[in-house]
């Protein structure tokens, strides 16, 4: 826990703006290709940077695609 105390504040500010904006910005591109918005946005909360590379593994490459989702290109 000591490791923690170490960490000057900006350095959590920045953790959470970073968070928020990864967040929202996940939330909204899934929300238009309809492909689950409250669990990327969600999982954009939490975490860093994974999150925004599964997206653009997954969703906006184009290898997980359900059935009836349509294509944005």
């Amino acid at each position: 826990m000591e490791e923690l105390k170490v960490l000057p504040i900006w350095f959590w500010i920045l953790l959470v703006i970073v968070l928020m904006a990864q967040s929202t910005w996940l939330f909204i591109d899934a929300r238009k290709r309809e492909s689950m918005p409250w669990l990327w946005g969600l999982w954009g909360l939490i975490q860093v940077p994974m999150p925004i590379i599964f997206y653009f593994l997954f969703v906006r490459s184009g290898w997980f695609r359900r059935e009836g989702q349509k294509d944005e290109k």
